[in-house]
């Protein structure tokens, strides 16, 4: 059944950013169900307050092939995302633009069914004169389904242009690595799936953006290497364009979870916030200033491949020495099973199970995959300064000591200045925050898709 609350659901409390913390009281988050549904809202009313103007980058919009009209426009679509409902005359002095330009820029959107007039009585105890008419997201214009590649299913959500989440789906995959052509196939039977299972027209989806592991050009739609598909440097354009009933929007997996925090997670309201995500491999998203930061090729923040040995262990992306050939599930698997046959661990869980029983292997593994993951966020704390680390992870968490050796590391290789550390927030990832970040990031591409169809239909 539909959500009853709204993906921008409002909200008006006032945010405050949370002070930084120190070693000794970092935030520990056991695992919890984050509400999809509430905390988009508190995202851009964040973003709204810290400006009093849309902080959407000019130079962003460029990027995405919108003049200066449709740039208005997105901003103007954006203000009313944010606050749920608002007039023309409020969104002018939100945006510090005049009634003039807001009132073209909200035909426009208008006209592209984006957005949608409601009519309200005047406020007070006399009510007179007209009703005053306030302006929403169409919410029932266009559904979108977001989709997370794991090594085993492809998680579907799909919601409506609002936000409102009509449901999930799980499709499970046979193998957990395929040619790309098979997987743009996967994905296209996971659609089908989820729109039978939902009871949702397939033909309704204006969207589908798709989160995967590797070095993947979220701007592009090219990949250079993904542990899901066999081959390498694949421009999955053509691909969708030729088997996908929507545009399809591709980008690296961790970037869509660093995007659902930042909408609904702990990283809220901050401005410069790192995710990483631990599970078979590694994973980082950077958010600077803002804005999610995807590097020159758009495959930046690869942190599972920091080389942490020199001519070190070898990890699945062909190299030796990176992070994840300690920390990644597959890597800590292999380790815990030297020298073993039939009782060798085939997952985190069992091995924490043969450390809690005193195995002395078991013990190390997770030791030493501490102490590397703790030296590193450390690097990570000396390189960028955030306000804030999350760490995301998709599996058991560990027994003490462990957590602990991953503290002590962090703190002791961390420059020693008179400040605080950054927050650091440790979490069980959901599996469907992925999903949920995907689905968020297609809202915001199929906005920008149908503002520049609705300036290309104008200049025609």
């Amino acid at each position: 059944m539909k959500s009853s609350h709204s993906f921008f659901a409002s909200w008006r409390h006032r945010f405050h950013l949370e002070s930084a913390l120190t070693f000794l009281s970092c935030r520990i988050i056991s695992p919890t169900k984050i509400n999809f549904s509430t905390h988009v809202k508190k995202y851009w009313d964040s973003r709204e307050r810290q400006s009093n103007q849309d902080r959407m980058s000019m130079d962003w919009l460029e990027q995405q092939g919108l003049d200066a009209r449709d740039a208005t426009r997105m901003r103007v679509l954006k203000c009313i995302r944010a606050n749920r409902e608002i007039s023309r005359t409020d969104i002018a002095r939100a945006l510090e633009s005049s009634p003039a330009t807001v009132t073209s820029a909200c035909g426009g959107l208008l006209e592209a069914g984006l957005i949608c007039e409601v009519e309200r009585a005047p406020s007070g105890t006399v009510q007179r004169g007209r009703p005053r008419v306030m302006l929403q997201i169409n919410g029932a214009a266009f559904l979108i389904a977001g989709m997370k590649i794991s090594r085993h299913a492809i998680l579907v959500v799909i919601a409506d242009f609002t936000g409102d989440e009509i449901g999930t789906f799980a499709a499970p995959l046979s193998v957990s690595r395929m040619p790309a052509r098979e997987l743009v196939l996967a994905v296209r039977a996971a659609l089908v799936a989820a729109c039978d299972h939902l009871g949702v027209d397939i033909a309704l989806i204006a969207g589908l953006a798709l989160g995967m592991p590797g070095f993947v050009n979220g701007q592009t739609g090219f990949m250079h290497w993904s542990s899901s598909v066999l081959e390498r440097n694949v421009n999955f354009n053509p691909l969708f364009r030729e088997n996908l009933p929507c545009p399809t929007f591709i980008d690296n997996d961790a970037n869509l979870v660093a995007k659902a925090e930042h909408l609904f997670g702990a990283g809220r309201g901050l401005r410069n916030f790192l995710v990483v995500t631990v599970e078979h491999g590694v994973g980082m998203g950077i958010v600077l200033d803002g804005e999610l930061y995807r590097g020159e090729r758009g495959c930046g923040a690869e942190f599972g491949h920091a080389k942490v040995q020199i001519d070190g262990a070898v990890c699945q992306c062909g190299q030796r020495g990176c992070l994840e050939a300690y920390v990644g599930d597959y890597a800590m698997v292999r380790d815990a099973s030297t020298g073993r046959q039939s009782d060798a661990p085939k997952s985190i869980a069992e091995i924490v199970d043969a450390a809690r029983e005193g195995d002395a292997l078991a013990h190390q593994v997770l030791k030493r995959a501490s102490q590397i993951l703790g030296v590193a966020l450390a690097n990570l704390v000396n390189l960028f300064d955030p306000e804030h680390i999350v760490v995301a992870r998709s599996r058991p968490p560990f027994d003490s000591p462990y957590p602990e050796i991953m503290f002590e590391a962090l703190r002791s290789n961390t420059v020693q200045v008179d400040a605080p550390l950054p927050g650091l927030t440790v979490r069980n990832l959901d599996e469907s925050m992925w999903a949920k970040g995907a689905a968020a990031h297609g809202i915001e591409m199929v906005s920008i898709l149908k503002i520049r169809e609705r300036g290309t239909s104008d200049a025609a």
